[in-house]
């Protein structure tokens, strides 16, 4: 139940800073974009200190340190497989190119069409 009651007002701060935006109008953008940000900013503090926050933060922390496991490929291995890639495309465009172009044939002597 308490965790329902901070995210309603976390939600209600949030509102409160987009509304500070229209109720600034007269003030400069600097001042009605940092109403936003405050609101934004109020609302994840008040998210933070729920379970489901908790959880969150946990669950992000524990992907940066999966991430840091990624073996990320070099810049020779990107290239290659890229052009390994481009060929292949290639490759099956003109295949699906001359497919395209017997079936067609075929279809054109089977109506009767000249082509």
């Amino acid at each position: 139940m308490a965790d329902k009651l901070k995210f309603v007002l976390a939600l209600l701060l949030l509102v409160a800073g987009l509304t500070g935006y229209y109720l600034l109008s007269g003030q400069p953008v600097f001042f009605r974009v940092l109403s936003v940000l405050a609101g934004l900013a109020a609302c994840v503090a008040v998210g933070w200190f729920t379970g489901p926050g908790q959880r969150l933060a946990t669950f992000g922390g524990e992907a940066i340190v999966e991430a840091k496991k990624v073996v990320w490929p070099t810049r020779k291995e990107t290239v290659q497989t890229t052009g390994a890639v481009f060929a292949f495309v290639v490759v099956m465009a003109v295949v699906l190119w001359i497919v395209d172009f017997a079936v067609g044939k075929m279809i054109g002597a089977l109506l009767g069409w000249n082509q």
